[in-house]
């Protein structure tokens, strides 16, 4: 199994060997056979290449298995056309890693906002409104004059029925509940484009319940109770908002693990929710759970999409040993009170990897 690691951004090349010692361990303990080989993107590519993300990266990115990518510090690259290509969108969209996964759960013994909450975002990753990635050529995003901005937005039934789809498919593992989010008020043709989408593949889920709230009102809701809620779907701006909003309730961005995959090709890259944090960089101190916790959830599914226990046994025990680790305050990172150091909290979540549960997994 061929891993492509690019460490990218900021705080990304910390936290990606942080997350490399525990994806290590696991390899270990499970007998995963994984190779990874390692890849520039970002500041490094620019550097040595003229662009952030070469189109070879792409390609070469096709012949493997699974891809740990770093943050990315977009904000802070030049324009397009001088290099600047969006790492996370050229990924996502070049590989058609439809299907951004976004877990958001409680856990007892960190301070969260929400009182319950163990629910999925499953955000399209495609399209939506996104410029860099609703255009053939060119940008969705243009000035037609210097005093006017405009910006456009795509939205296709293919692309809404196939997340609707992945996250019905979810729902049927989970507690068979999903709700659809929009602004089809306001939005009429294309969230309600996408509605439409959603009530079909409803209609083949007669076990799932389906219901909707408009965006404004399902911030809202969240904040008010968020263990109401199963799997959410919808598009790809509001399901990067609510993602946000969703791991801060349960304690912190630096909490959310994240992929994003593609069923049909059977391509999976973990990214960590959150971004660079170039203010913290080379100080050792950034939160790694977020990649970590993405690490785990790539292995998850390569093993429940290859039919392979050890695979899903050791992405379940990499999240137990954050849970493990995280329990203790005083192997916590700064940002959740502890004074555990970036590299530390790796080496403490490696060490806590026990190989019993593949023996679990396959009595089972």
């Amino acid at each position: 199994m061929k891993i492509m690691v690019t460490p990218c951004d900021g705080i990304g090349p910390e936290i990606t060997a942080a997350t490399m010692e525990v994806v290590e361990a696991a390899n270990k303990a499970f007998g995963l056979g994984l190779q990874y080989d390692y890849e520039d993107t970002g500041f490094a590519s620019l550097e040595k290449y003229g662009t952030t993300l070469r189109d070879e990266t792409i390609e070469r990115a096709r012949t493997y298995d699974g891809i740990i990518l770093g943050p990315q510090s977009h904000m802070d690259y030049p324009a397009r056309d001088k290099g600047g290509v969006n790492v996370s969108a050229g990924f996502r969209v070049k590989l058609d890693l439809y299907a951004n996964v976004r877990p958001a759960r409680v856990r007892p013994f960190l301070n969260s906002t929400a009182k319950r909450m163990d629910l999925v975002i499953m955000r399209e990753a495609t399209e939506g409104f996104y410029p860099d990635r609703n255009m053939y050529a060119g940008s969705g995003e243009f000035m037609p004059t210097p005093d006017i901005a405009l910006s456009m937005r795509k939205i296709t039934a293919h692309a809404c029925e196939r997340i609707a789809r992945a996250a019905f498919e979810l729902a049927m593992k989970r507690d068979k509940r999903v709700t659809a989010v929009h602004k089809a008020n306001n939005f009429i043709l294309t969230d309600g484009l996408f509605l439409t989408q959603v009530r079909k593949v409803a209609a083949e889920f007669p076990e799932v319940k389906l219901n909707d709230y408009i965006i404004d009102a399902m911030a809202a809701h969240l904040v008010r109770d968020a263990s109401r809620f199963d799997v959410i779907v919808t598009t790809n701006f509001y399901a990067d908002i609510l993602s946000d909003l969703a791991s801060e309730l349960s304690g912190s961005l630096g909490l959310a693990g994240s992929i994003n995959a593609n069923a049909e090709t059977g391509l999976v890259c973990a990214q960590a929710q959150h971004g660079s944090a170039p203010d913290i960089q080379n100080q050792n101190i950034a939160n790694p759970t977020s990649l970590i916790l993405s690490a785990a959830m790539m292995l998850s599914w390569l093993g429940e999409k290859r039919g392979l226990p050890n695979f899903e046994a050791a992405g379940a025990e990499i999240e137990r040993a954050i849970d493990e680790v995280l329990a203790n305050p005083a192997t916590r990172t700064r940002d959740l009170g502890g004074q555990s150091n970036t590299d530390a909290f790796g080496a403490a979540v490696a060490k806590a990897i026990k190989a019993e549960p593949v023996r679990a997994a396959a009595r089972a």
